[in-house]
């Protein structure tokens, strides 16, 4: 089973920057979509942006121009850079890996919490 565990969330100011770290435990983490998506309280998990295989990103309208994902294959890791930072931002994180053809298909992180706060 494919293990995703996160990093980076904390307290920051409206302006401010964040980096969330996403490690996976899988030898095809290439294979994997990747992704992040957040959840704020009261509310349901929104996407925020995805990364395919191939290098394709999306991102959510409200993050579009802030936050950029990347990721290191050879070091199994996805990142999420955040940029000029909202109170709207506040809510959990959750890293996320999709594979179609692997024996693992889904996988999700255990979140980080960031908030945006002054």
């Amino acid at each position: 089973q494919v293990q995703l565990v996160e990093s980076g969330g904390g307290l920051v100011q409206p302006g401010g920057s964040l980096r969330l770290s996403c490690v996976a435990s899988t030898s095809i983490f290439s294979l994997y979509t990747v992704g992040w998506y957040r959840q704020a309280p009261g509310k349901q998990r929104d996407l925020v942006a995805t990364l395919t295989s191939g290098g394709r990103t999306n991102y959510a309208d409200s993050v579009k121009g802030r936050f950029t994902i990347s990721r290191d294959n050879a070091k199994n890791t996805v990142v999420l850079q955040m940029n000029s930072l909202k109170p709207e931002d506040t809510a959990v994180y959750y890293c996320y890996a999709f594979c179609g053809i692997c024996l693992d298909r889904t996988a999700w992180g255990q979140g980080t919490q960031v908030t945006v706060s002054s």
